[in-house]
């Protein structure tokens, strides 16, 4: 009989970012009053699984975001650095539409090829470590559940590799909200569905969901 195991990937909440910058991998960045709203209620959403392993990446948003899950389910959160954001060469910059380092001609040779992408970690290289932490998740809550709490464009690349589609996209069009959860369902060790939710779905910033219209000086909704 095979076995099932689901494997939830959480994006963490709303981070206090009140300069604007793209934070990336930069220490000192930790969830705003909203984000904490927003983990308590993935934690309430959650506490009702059958969920044995609950993992975070090394950034203190994540981690953050992971303590209540893990408190309400009385688990103990891990630590997993395949988890971190993705590398990114304007991190501590902002970032927005039509302010920022955009307009210093100096980075314009970043963004030469959007396809590896040439301002950051490469695609190929994101999936590969995501892959290896997903499947680290499974094997540590065989016949259960994990959550694995990361970041938005890790989890969007991994993600669409799962789904068969391209990895270079328009950041804009993610589908990986804040506090979201991207659901991987494993049969033994086959992936076999993906899915997701939005459990605090009313508590993002409208400027911040899916599809949304940029925001002058909006650097938040990128790399996150």
């Amino acid at each position: 009989m095979s076995e099932i195991t689901v494997v939830h990937l959480m994006r963490h909440g709303e981070v206090e970012n009140p300069s604007g910058v793209l934070y990336g991998r930069l220490p000192g960045y930790h969830l705003s009053d909203l984000g904490r709203k927003m983990a308590d209620r993935v934690a309430e959403h959650l506490s009702g699984r059958d969920i044995t392993y609950v993992v975070a990446s090394p950034l203190e948003r994540a981690q953050e975001t992971a303590a209540p899950i893990a408190s309400v389910l009385g688990l103990d959160v891990a630590r997993d650095e395949r988890l971190i954001e993705a590398d990114n060469a304007f991190q501590g910059k902002t970032f927005g539409v039509g302010d920022g380092a955009l307009r210093r001609p100096s980075n314009w040779k970043l963004l030469v090829n959007p396809f590896r992408p040439s301002w950051g970690e490469p695609y190929v290289d994101q999936v590969v470590r995501m892959t290896s932490a997903l499947e680290a998740a499974r094997d540590a809550a065989r016949g259960h559940e994990a959550v694995c709490v990361s970041h938005q464009l890790p989890i969007w690349t991994v993600r669409s590799y799962a789904e068969r589609r391209r990895l270079w996209h328009d950041p804009r069009k993610r589908q990986c909200t804040l506090a979201s959860l991207t659901t991987f369902t494993y049969e033994d060790d086959k992936l076999v569905s993906v899915g997701y939710s939005e459990p605090a779905r009313d508590l993002v910033p409208a400027h911040l969901l899916a599809g949304a219209k940029p925001v002058k000086g909006g650097s938040k909704g990128f790399g996150a």
